[in-house]
């Protein structure tokens, strides 16, 4: 979880510093997404669709709640 202070400079980045910020955490942790044996990739990359499918459905159901209260 993220303290207080950290989560209220994010709200403070433009746009701008937010992408970069995140391209940066991109390039600095992808050799590590490839790192060990094909199995191992194999099970990381499965546990990233899980979990971007799941968020995917939250925010769905989300989105369709706030829908039929207009």
């Amino acid at each position: 979880m993220l303290s207080r202070e950290t989560l209220e400079e994010y709200r403070r980045m433009t746009n701008a510093q937010r992408l970069r910020l995140t391209l940066q955490m991109i390039d600095e942790n992808i050799p590590y997404l490839l790192r060990g044996t094909s199995e191992q990739v194999e099970r990381r990359f499965e546990l990233l669709r899980r979990q971007n499918d799941e968020r995917n459905v939250r925010m769905l159901t989300a989105i369709a709640r706030t829908r039929k209260k207009s």
